[in-house]
């Protein structure tokens, strides 16, 4: 014959505590992650750039090809759609979706060209090749090209499915949150 045992069993004042135990946990989770979003630090989920933690430090200088930026897209139809398509991940840029983070790669007064990469000033951009459908085969509509208007930014990630200005156009210098700078990555 074999005893059984049994885990103890709450009694009704440990559960009251197990409660308050919980609630103090989740305050300091939410206090840390809110002090994280307002000293400036992101965590990177997607895989245009290293995943991990990063920082926002200013700019305070005239943005520049080569930048690499947190920027917050615009509320347009195409923002949107590449919400509802899944392309922008939840966050606290308005319209609720996260800062994105690429490198600019072209600006004001600057002609870009989409064929089938990216062209600025006539120049091949590496790694612009232009997906024609998203992972789940919808479609991908490539920006029109032009000129880069005044107080505008176009943008890049070498990442092959980076859903960057191929396809949006250029972005607001207003959305720039600042220069994106790693602290704790998966790059080598």
């Amino acid at each position: 014959m074999t005893a059984q045992v049994s885990a103890p069993r709450m009694g009704p004042t440990q559960r009251p505590n197990a409660v308050v135990l919980l609630l103090v946990a989740a305050t300091i989770l939410a206090s840390s992650v809110a002090a994280a979003i307002i000293g400036g630090y992101r965590i990177n989920l997607t895989p245009s750039e290293p995943l991990g933690l990063w920082r926002i430090s200013a700019l305070n200088r005239v943005v520049s090809t080569g930048d690499l930026v947190f920027i917050c897209p615009p509320q347009t139809p195409v923002m949107r759609e590449a919400r509802a398509r899944g392309y922008l991940r939840f966050g606290t840029c308005p319209g609720g979706v996260a800062p994105l983070i690429k490198t600019v790669i072209a600006v004001p007064g600057q002609h870009v060209e989409i064929g089938a990469g990216v062209t600025i000033d006539g120049h091949a951009i590496p790694f612009s090749d232009l997906a024609q459908r998203d992972g789940e085969g919808r479609p991908m509509v490539p920006y029109s090209g032009g000129v880069v208007p005044a107080e505008s930014v176009f943008l890049h990630s070498p990442f092959r499915s980076s859903y960057d200005s191929r396809y949006f156009g250029p972005l607001p210098v207003a959305g720039i949150l600042g220069l994106a700078q790693p602290v704790l990555t998966n790059a080598l």
